[in-house]
C-alpha cells in the first residue's frame, strides 16, 4: 500500500535528504512531513486544545487543578488521542495492505511500505514531542521518563533505514492498552475512583494488556527474531562462500503478478531502498533492535507480575495471631480487586505510555459497591 498522504513537497525532500543520507535513515525523506505534522498536532493538543476543551467539559475539576496536575492531565489527553489514533491506523494497514500481507521473510526485514512508513512517521513525531516535554520538565518527570523517550525515539527511527519496516504497525499495537490506562487515571482525577465505570475500564485494561503485550507481543517478537536471524545468516552465508549478496535476486520478488498500475507501484515500492541494504544487516543493528525488544518484553512481564502480585496479596494468609479476623477484613469483592490491579499497573505508566503522575499524591481507591472501601481495607491492613 502506498502512503495515503503522499510525498512531502520537493523542497522539503531536498532539505532533508543530506541529513537522511548522513544518518542512514533513507526512507525518512518521504515521511518527514508526517513527522512534522504529527509533532505540531500533539503540541497544539497539549498546549491549546486540551486546556480549552477540558475547561469546558470538566469546569468543576480542571480549572481547580494545581499546575502540575494540569500538565499531567494535558499529557494524558495527548497520550489518549495518540494511542487511539495510531492503533486505528495500524489495524487498518494490517488488514487492508495486500502487499504487506504477501511479503516474504526477507522482505519483512529489508523491504519498505509507504503505509508502514506513515505509522512510523506519526509515531516518531509523537516520540519527538515526548522527548521535548520530558526534557523541559525533567525536574518533574525525572530521568527515567527522559531515558524512555530517547529509547523509544531511537528504536522507531531505526525503521527508516529501512529496517523491519513491516513490523512498525505490528509493535505499535502495544499501545492498545494505553487508552484504558489513561481513562483509569482520568477517573481518579474526576472523583470516579472505585465506580462501575472504572471497574469495567479496569477489566478491559487488564485483558487488553495481557492480550496485546504478553500474548501478541511475545509471538511477534519471536517472528521478528526469526526473520532478522534468517536475513543476517543469509547475507553472511553468501559472503562466506565468496558469492556477492545480491539483495534484488535473493530477497525481492518479481512485480509481474500485478494486474493494475496501483498494485505495480505498491509492489515495486517494497524494493525502493534496496540499494542501501545491499551489504546485508550490520551486527550492531541486529544487537540493538533485538536487545531493545527483549528488554521491553521483559518489562511487560514484570509489570504484569507486579499487578498479579498485588491481587494475590489480598489472599495470602496473614502472619498475625488473629488470622480469622484479619482474613475477614481482607475479603474484597471482584470490583475492588480489578481496580486495585489496574491501579498497580497505572503506577508504572511512565514506562507504558510516556506519562507520569510526577510525584502527585495517589488518590485512595474507594469502591462504591456495598460498604467495602479500599480506604477502610488499607486501614485494616495497616
Amino acid at each position: 500500500m502506498l502512503d495515503p498522504l503522499g510525498p512531502p513537497p520537493q523542497w522539503l525532500q531536498d532539505l532533508v535528504q543530506p541529513l537522511a543520507e548522513k544518518l542512514s535513515l533513507h526512507s525518512i525523506v518521504p515521511h518527514v512531513h508526517e513527522i512534522l505534522l504529527s509533532f505540531v498536532f500533539y503540541q497544539l493538543l497539549q498546549s491549546v486544545v486540551s486546556p480549552w476543551l477540558s475547561t469546558r467539559l470538566f469546569p468543576k475539576f480542571y480549572p481547580n487543578f494545581p499546575a502540575r496536575t494540569k500538565l499531567n492531565w494535558d499529557i494524558h489527553v495527548v497520550s489518549l488521542v495518540q494511542s487511539s489514533l495510531i492503533n486505528i491506523l495500524a489495524l487498518y494497514v494490517m488488514f487492508m495492505d495486500n502487499e504487506r500481507k504477501n511479503m516474504t521473510s526477507g522482505e519483512r526485514v529489508y523491504g519498505y511500505l509507504g503505509s508502514s512508513g506513515l505509522i512510523q512517521g506519526m509515531a516518531t513525531g509523537y516520540f519527538i514531542w515526548d522527548l521535548i516535554v520530558s526534557t523541559v520538565h525533567i525536574k518533574i518527570f525525572g530521568i527515567g521518563l527522559w531515558f524512555h523517550a530517547i529509547s523509544a525515539l531511537w528504536v522507531f527511527s531505526l525503521g527508516f533505514r529501512p529496517f523491519v519496516n513491516y513490523y512498525g504497525p505490528t509493535f505499535i499495537l502495544y499501545e492498545l492498552s494505553s487508552p484504558f490506562l489513561n481513562f483509569h487515571w482520568f477517573f481518579d482525577k474526576v472523583n470516579m475512583t472505585g465506580g462501575r465505570a472504572q471497574w469495567y475500564n479496569g477489566m478491559m485494561l487488564l485483558a487488553v494488556f495481557f492480550s496485546c503485550r504478553l500474548v501478541w507481543g511475545t509471538w511477534q517478537s519471536v517472528r521478528v527474531f526469526l526473520d532478522i536471524f534468517g536475513a543476517y545468516t543469509q547475507s553472511n552465508g553468501a559472503a562466506s562462500q565468496l558469492e556477492p549478496f545480491d539483495i534484488n535476486s535473493m530477497i525481492f520478488k518479481d512485480t509481474g503478478s500485478c494486474v493494475d498500475e496501483v498494485c505495480s507501484k505498491a509492489t515495486a515500492e517494497v524494493s525502493r531502498f534496496a540499494q542501501y541494504n545491499a551489504g546485508g544487516i550490520p551486527f550492531w543493528l541486529v544487537l540493538t533492535y533485538l536487545g531493545s525488544n527483549l528488554i521491553l518484553n521483559s518489562l511487560n512481564f514484570y509489570w504484569f507480575y507486579k499487578m498479579i502480585d498485588t491481587v494475590l496479596k489480598r489472599f495470602r494468609t496473614p502472619a498475625a495471631k488473629d488470622k480469622k479476623l484479619e482474613a475477614k477484613a481482607e475479603k474484597l469483592d471482584a470490583q475492588e480487586i480489578v481496580i486495585e490491579a489496574a491501579a498497580k499497573l497505572e503506577e508504572e505508566n511512565f514506562f507504558i505510555n510516556g506519562s507520569a503522575d510526577a510525584g502527585e499524591p495517589k488518590v485512595p481507591i474507594a469502591v462504591v459497591s456495598g460498604s467495602t472501601t479500599a480506604t477502610g481495607a488499607r486501614r485494616r491492613k495497616a
